[in-house]
């Protein structure tokens, strides 16, 4: 490899007006972490950072964590000295067609020598092809937000081949930053990453309104894409097993990344006559999916892999506790409260029975839901916001290498 040049830093003068424009305005005050709160966080001048993301990211039709995350931290890095430049590349990321390639390659390409550059790692890491060679003149840094063979339900080849190629990628770059510290591990780990080029910038939370809920206990909430990584199948068989219990269950999240699991799904939820008790009720976002939070009782989620989960740390803000999956970065998300409750329950994956088994529980011990509420309100206070993860990403960005990159 050749060397690394050293990193451009360029001053502007701040405009946040311009920063802002075109995004919308927040529901809620982030929360500040105290280790923030006498922090020098409002510079008069920003250096740069061109965050390359997937085209889609403000598409409401496809919400997803990783698109959250990457537009937040455009609106929060300003406040840490970082002012973002965004190239939001259109493609089927992460196998993209001739022109989302040659879309990509001229976007680095036209960056001048030593640009500190933060890629979304489902733009990055198919590609190696395009990336590596430029991470020998600019200062390169991939935001993982899930493994790319970790996706559920690919061809055992095509995740080899994704696995591989992300490999290759991460092992070029300067600095990766991965969403908790069990994906740091399993990145360091899985790709032989040297560990000290492996950073953690935990998603942020906004404190928000305590839930209402319906009476308490009956309605359930699942946000979430509708895939099989999000394991929605899982739910409905577990729901099928208590239908003598009165719940009826919300499912947000977008129909249209795999139409034939939504469609199966639907089948299965026809198959066992919950059409009238489990609805699917396609993307949500602002104050329709607010209302939606508002009025649970209780977060499942039955995903397959999550690096984190931040929808489960979105229902903890609102005081609504969690019903999930043991996978990945979960029980991080989940955490616990300040008194040492934990605020939710956690099964083991591909078990609906263990999952219908807490839902009974959930149902018939008051003690049980009480103590989970409590928990939940207990985490909810303790919530790092955004300017933490803002803070830590601008970390990572500010200590890029300025010397030639040692080899993983």
């Amino acid at each position: 490899m050749g060397e690394l040049r050293a990193c451009t830093v360029t001053d502007t003068t701040m405009d946040q007006a311009s920063l802002n424009r075109g995004h919308p305005s927040l529901n809620y005050v982030p929360v500040q972490n105290a280790a923030l709160k006498n922090a020098e966080i409002i510079p008069m001048s920003l250096r740069s950072v061109h965050f390359v993301m997937p085209g889609g990211v403000d598409d409401p039709a496809a919400p997803s964590g990783g698109n959250a995350y990457d537009r937040r931290l455009c609106l929060d890095l300003p406040g840490f000295g970082w002012q973002v430049h965004r190239h939001a590349v259109a493609g089927s990321w992460p196998s993209p067609g001739s022109a989302a390639r040659t879309e990509l390659a001229r976007t680095l390409r036209d960056l001048p020598d030593g640009t500190v550059v933060l890629l979304d790692g489902l733009v990055a890491c198919g590609v190696p092809e395009i990336i590596v060679p430029e991470a020998e003149r600019l200062c390169l840094a991939v935001l993982v937000h899930l493994p790319l063979g970790d996706e559920t339900g690919l061809a055992p080849a095509v995740a080899a081949d994704l696995d591989a190629r992300e490999r290759t990628t991460l092992r070029a770059v300067s600095a990766v930053v991965a969403t908790s510290d069990w994906a740091v591990r399993r990145l360091v780990a899985h790709h032989g990453l040297a560990p000290d080029r492996v950073h953690v910038a935990a998603p942020g939370a906004d404190i928000a309104p305590l839930a209402s809920g319906t009476d308490g206990v009956s309605r359930l909430l699942c946000v979430a894409a509708v895939t099989p990584r999000k394991g929605q199948h899982r739910l409905v068989e577990a729901l099928a097993t208590v239908t003598d219990l009165p719940w009826s269950c919300v499912c947000v999240g977008g129909l249209g990344q795999d139409p034939a699991y939504v469609a199966a799904l639907r089948t299965l939820i026809e198959k066992h006559g919950l059409g009238d008790r489990l609805h699917l009720a396609g993307p949500q976002a602002g104050a329709e999916l607010d209302a939606s939070y508002a009025a649970a009782d209780l977060m499942v989620l039955t995903s397959y892999a999550e690096t984190y989960g931040m929808a489960v740390t979105e229902a903890l803000a609102r005081g609504i506790p969690v019903l999930a999956t043991d996978v990945g970065g979960l029980p991080e998300a989940v955490g616990r409260a300040p008194d040492g409750g934990v605020p939710g329950i956690l099964v083991p994956p591909e078990d609906p029975a263990a999952l219908a088994a807490e839902l009974r529980g959930w149902f018939g011990e008051a003690d049980v839901r009480r103590r989970l509420k409590a928990a939940a309100r207990g985490r909810r206070a303790a919530l790092d916001g955004w300017a933490t993860t803002a803070r830590s990403l601008a970390g990572v960005l500010g200590r890029l290498p300025r010397e030639p990159r040692r080899a993983a």
